[in-house]
């Protein structure tokens, strides 16, 4: 070890209190970077497993290859697995929607297929033998075709021809030039439904139907998929071994590890963790450069001295990246451990709140990336070697007297350090001492502010983004008024009532109901219509008649007298075959949570009016079919509505419902007017046991209608999910980045004030009392807070609002914005409690030291 080294490490040690510190900022550092690297490791392995729990854990697939192209790839030294299926052929799909997939691909199972390509059966079973079939839902909902469990399929399968080509799934559908040459006739019946197949390209011109393979009839063609011993050289390894085959990479797995073209997600997920780690060096980087800034400036007198006796700039540079690296190598090994045992910690909290909104079957456990370590580490070692390298740069470039002398210490103006009369009289000589010395060390006490505004901005920034999460999903569970909804729109009455009497009896239902929605228009005067209305609809002729939308929500009897009895009105008068409406009309432009309904605006000006209303077609009124009523208008939240299963598009800035008996809904119905949406609600006492139950029973049902059943319970369950893991990973980053910034304060004021020992000194020599010295010094604290919280809170308050516009703009249109009133506050008390804590230990010490020594020490 040379004699720089020597003199180095004296030094550190000599400022024990400040290489402490030092050093718990490269650990804090080091800590915030390793828990970030190794948070996105485990996140996209977790993420990696799912999609391959759900689309199957191949890498390559390679369409229509043969049998002998099948084992030469089995037999490749970086393969660790293969599974094929075989291509049997297509089929026509008679009155198919999609013009773009006009075929039905029968694909051919093996037990290995079917062991190693994931299959989510909505009903049914597997297939067993040749002659069965399963068929995917999306026949259904993209194709409008409807096949049952049951059914029987007589096919002509063949090929897709484009002249002499041999045409795959792989090949979009080309219309007007390919044909299709049927090979054979083939009869299946149908055994199950199941989700789409997550090998089939969305732009497959085929669905695909699987069946088991034959044994004693192979097809000729296959569809080999490969997984990969090291998914890393999956693209080489495609390009290499393909020849003249088609192939296509399972994306949905491999872009969590960063290797699919999806080119918008590598570009989200590489921005997001270098913002991340940007962040943390930003706060590290304040820390550690001020810790070597303040020892370039204690040891400014021994390098002058160093320098007077041949050392040269190299070696005064060399010396202080010295001091870095034994910093680095005692704080970013305990930082790794430290980051990966918190980071470990936090997973294990919130790996079951993973697991109920995304992948119910797949843990979110912690994944140690030696990758990821590495480059933790060398992050954190580049972030010290830069902060120690810009002071030392510096010190090395002193000329030798002045470094002597120290006479570049502190260099202004008097007027930069000169205070007003006014400050004067305000402050009093304490105060203003304690401003021309703020005045003074202008550079030396930035990084004090910017990282305490650092800290402010994230602190505030994060509570308002929580603050507006919750109130997103708090306004859904608050507008919802049921736990679990079944909704169809082509049931007829006379399969879905007995279903809705079987499903009501699911273990734990303790309310339900039926109903269903058709869509109407209403004319009526402009004269009636309140002007808040018109405020919206824009001006008007006082004569004119408007058409306006409304909804007819047809509730089940029981439910609708039991509304008719709560609004205290006659339930003779509002059931018969003449009977008068109610109806919710009011403007949702003005509705706001947890409003009492009384107080919404509304649309008439009157409480009771007659209409003439009319089926809508396309958005049209049919006036032909109207009929005059008289509809009452109430106070009341009507019953929620079940999701439509085909998007309406409807924006209307208002609300206009009238709810009928479900006994009168055939009186509204035309063979051309049927209803827009119906379906069953249910309330439960243990939602997720229900949901279950009912999915049984509606798949043992056998239904061949359109239907989706709906746990809005569950759906709520994810939302507060989300905020707890939103919570958690928040205030966990925000907690070290406010770490590091309090021993950045606590660093840079402790020693600024050891650094001012002389000067304080000095002060008390000539007579200032410790509680003038006290006052001198608690104005410096106001001085640090103050500013900082200028800078901060003023930026925190535009990025609250910010994130509010972006939550808005994302479709969270229901929420209100909150100023951060809360975490303000805790930030003021924070800083200013920080700073003077600080400055109470640093102050302690200097008193208890001798004045004629502290004069006498030149800090060598």
């Amino acid at each position: 070890m040379n004699i720089f080294n020597k003199v180095t490490l004296q030094s550190m040690k000599k400022s024990r209190t400040r290489t402490i510190v030092t050093v718990i900022g490269v650990i804090l550092s080091a800590a915030m970077i390793t828990a970030v690297a190794t948070l996105g490791v485990s996140l996209l392995n977790y993420l990696a497993n799912g999609a391959a729990q759900k689309y199957g854990g191949w890498h390559v697939e390679f369409l229509n290859v043969d049998s002998s192209f099948a084992q030469e790839r089995a037999l490749d030294n970086g393969v660790a697995n293969t599974a094929t299926f075989e291509n049997i052929g297509y089929a026509k799909l008679e009155v198919g929607k999609d013009p773009k997939r006009p075929y039905l691909f029968i694909a051919g199972f093996s037990k290995k297929a079917f062991d190693t390509l994931p299959i989510t059966l909505v009903s049914g079973r597997l297939p067993k033998n040749s002659g069965e079939i399963l068929v995917p839902m999306s026949v259904e909902a993209s194709g409008g075709v409807q096949f049952a469990v049951g059914d029987t399929l007589s096919l002509a399968v063949g090929s897709r021809m484009d002249g002499n080509k041999n045409l795959g799934q792989h090949d979009p559908y080309i219309s007007g030039k390919e044909t299709l040459m049927p090979k054979a006739e083939k009869t299946y019946t149908v055994v199950g439904i199941c989700l789409r197949p997550g090998f089939e390209e969305s732009s497959a011109p085929g669905y695909t139907l699987i069946t088991k393979a034959d044994a004693q009839d192979k097809a000729d063609s296959l569809s080999l998929l490969v997984t990969l011993k090291n998914p890393r050289g999956v693209h080489a390894y495609a390009r290499s071994t393909a020849g003249s085959q088609a192939y296509v990479f399972n994306d949905n797995v491999l872009r969590f590890m960063g290797l699919s073209d999806d080119n918008l997600f590598n570009t989200l997920l590489y921005s997001i963790g270098g913002i991340l780690i940007a962040l943390i060096m930003v706060g590290s980087i304040f820390l550690i450069y001020n810790s070597f800034n303040i020892s370039m400036n204690e040891r400014t007198h021994q390098f002058g001295i160093l320098s007077s006796v041949g050392a040269t700039a190299t070696q005064l540079r060399n010396s202080v990246l010295f001091e870095g690296l034994c910093i680095g190598a005692v704080g970013i090994p305990i930082g790794v451990m430290v980051g990966m045992g918190s980071i470990g910690l936090v997973i294990s909290v919130v790996a079951r709140n993973f697991e109920n909104i995304a992948y119910s079957n797949v843990s979110f456990t912690l994944t140690v990336s030696v990758p990821a370590i590495v480059g933790a580490a060398a992050v954190s070692m580049v972030t010290i070697l830069i902060s120690a390298y810009i002071p030392a740069r510096k010190a090395a470039s002193t000329p030798v007297m002045e470094s002597i002398r120290q006479t570049n210490e502190v260099k202004v103006e008097s007027k930069v350090v000169k205070a007003s009369k006014l400050a004067q009289r305000i402050y009093g000589l304490e105060g203003t001492l304690a401003l021309k010395n703020f005045k003074r060390n202008k550079k030396r006490y930035r990084s004090i502010v910017l990282s305490l505004v650092l800290s402010v901005v994230l602190f505030i920034s994060t509570n308002a983004f929580v603050t507006d999460f919750k109130q997103v999903s708090e306004r859904a569970v608050e507008l919802t008024t049921y736990d679990i909804g079944v909704a169809t729109q082509d049931m007829d009455d006379s399969e879905m009532l007995p279903l809705y009497d079987k499903l009501k009896t699911a273990d734990g239902v303790y309310k339900s109901s039926y109903q269903a929605l058709m869509k109407y228009s209403c004319a009526a005067k402009a004269s009636d219509l309140s002007d808040y209305y018109w405020e919206y609809a824009g001006s008007h002729l006082p004569g004119e008649t408007v058409n306006l939308p409304m909804d007819l929500q047809f509730l089940d009897d029981s439910t609708y007298l039991s509304i008719i009895k709560g609004l205290g009105l006659s339930a003779e008068e509002y059931t018969g075959q003449n009977t008068k409406m109610i109806a919710v009309a009011k403007i949702t432009s003005h509705m706001k949570a947890n409003q009492e309904v009384d107080k919404f605006v509304d649309m008439f000006k009157s409480s009771s009016m007659n209409f003439t209303i009319a089926p809508e077609t396309n958005g049209k009124p049919k006036m032909e079919q109207g009929r005059n009523v008289n509809i009452k208008f109430v106070n009341i939240v009507p019953p929620d509505t079940l999701p439509v299963l085909e998007n309406s598009g409807s924006n209307n800035p208002f609300i206009f419902r009238v709810m009928v008996p479900y006994s009168l809904k055939e009186k509204f119905e035309t063979p051309d007017i049927h209803v827009s949406n119906k379906g069953m609600t249910f309330s439960s006492k243990n939602p997720s046991k229900s949901a279950a139950k009912m999915e049984a029973m509606l798949k043992g049902a056998g239904i061949k209608s359109n239907y989706k059943l709906y746990n809005s319970h569950e759906i709520f369950d994810e939302s507060r999910n989300y905020i707890f893991i939103a919570n958690v990973f928040a205030y966990t980053f925000i907690i070290m980045i406010s770490l590091i910034a309090v021993a950045n304060v606590f660093n840079t004021i402790s020693t600024n004030i050891k650094l001012r020992r002389r000067e304080l000194a000095m002060l008390r020599s000539v007579g200032m009392s410790e509680r003038d010295f006290q006052k001198m010094m608690n104005f410096e604290c106001a001085f640090y807070g103050m500013r900082a919280l200028l800078l901060g809170l003023p930026i925190a308050a535009i990025s609250s609002w910010l994130i509010y516009k972006w939550m808005v703009a994302g479709g969270a249109d229901n929420i209100d914005f909150v100023f951060p009133w809360g975490s303000i506050g805790i930030s003021v008390f924070s800083v200013l409690f920080v700073v003077f804590i600080t400055m109470l230990y640093a102050i302690s010490k200097i008193k208890r030291e001798n004045i004629i020594d502290a004069l006498r020490d030149d800090m060598t």
